[in-house]
């Protein structure tokens, strides 16, 4: 049966989570919802519709007069912003899921936006004034948007072919020195005494299998930054040659957007995101350092705003 309505249904659809709002006409969030990884290009198409139903249904019942479970609620607007949406195609396929996720969740759209979750960020991150955003999460992207609100991109080709410096890429890297050590082709190195118990494996060779099994995850993978840091620390050096790798990386994609955009002698705010630079001081000390030479001009600010809120800022521009 058909039910109430709500101004807005905002979603953050990231590679991690899934994070989905209602508000009012205000943006005063009334009700939350959490799921899973909902980017179908790591997960699959069924487990990212599960995923942003759930968040969708938490959010419903955490209302505070939620609807019947088979009643119809309405929004006025919907804006996701999704990981994975880099093409066309891209969008042909999480389009659809979108919109089976609202006929599963019981929820009436009058009107669907559909972003990148790396434009969606840089939005609520800078509110809407010239600035880039560097995201390094398990994957990686830069967006960035000039003083006459022309916007660029840089990475975020997923897991396969890029993600450059993401916490998917530094467990790679470790994944392929170990085997490295193993073929003598580079020094010593202690990851492979942190991996292999981390994964339950005994050998190289058992390494080698799970690389290649249905086991292998990209989440899984990008656990695995967090022994390259514990390793780094340690002095290693195999460790530290990735992280330098890594920020290194990060700094060719924020260059190559700063360049598209005639950034460099221009003010402009410079926000790092995602947990690889959150919580990794070495990578993030590097990118600042190289990011700061090459536009010197360029202010570092923390966070203000977490990714939900320039979806909801979108969606409310939108509202009629």
């Amino acid at each position: 049966m058909k039910g109430r309505s709500i101004p807005l249904l905002a979603v953050d659809g990231g590679g991690t989570k899934c994070l989905a709002v209602f508000t009012d006409r205000q943006g005063k969030i009334e009700g939350t919802g959490r799921g899973g990884s909902c980017n179908y290009q790591t997960t699959g198409t069924e487990a990212a519709v599960d995923e942003l139903v759930r968040a969708m249904k938490i959010a419903r019942e955490d209302l505070t007069e939620p609807p019947a479970p088979d009643e119809t609620l309405r929004v006025e607007c919907a804006v996701f912003g999704m990981a994975g949406l880099d093409t066309g195609y891209d969008r042909q396929i999480i389009e659809g899921l979108v919109r089976e996720a609202l006929s599963r969740g019981e929820i009436q759209a009058d009107r669907v936006v559909v972003e990148n979750d790396g434009l969606a960020a840089l939005l609520g991150a800078t509110d809407g004034k010239p600035g880039v955003l560097l995201i390094a999460g398990t994957g990686s992207i830069v967006y960035g948007v000039n003083g006459q609100g022309r916007s660029a991109r840089a990475g975020g080709w997923g897991y396969r072919v890029g993600d450059e410096g993401s916490a998917y890429w530094i467990g790679k890297q470790a994944l392929t020195a170990i085997l490295q050590t193993l073929d003598g082709r580079q020094g010593p190195t202690i990851l492979a005494r942190r991996v292999l118990p981390y994964l339950d494996l005994r050998s190289e060779e058992e390494l080698y299998n799970w690389v290649y099994s249905a086991d292998y995850r990209v989440d899984t993978v990008a656990e695995l930054s967090l022994l390259v840091s514990d390793s780094a620390r340690e002095g290693d050096a195999s460790s530290l040659r990735i992280l330098e790798a890594a920020a290194d990386e990060l700094f060719y994609g924020g260059r190559a957007v700063i360049e598209k955009l005639g950034m460099k002698d221009t003010s402009f705010t410079l926000i790092l995101q995602g947990g690889v630079l959150q919580n990794n001081e070495f990578v993030r000390s590097r990118l600042t350092k190289k990011l700061r030479e090459f536009a010197p001009s360029c202010n570092l600010e923390e966070i203000k705003k977490e990714p939900i809120y320039g979806v909801i800022a979108q969606g409310l521009s939108l509202l009629p």
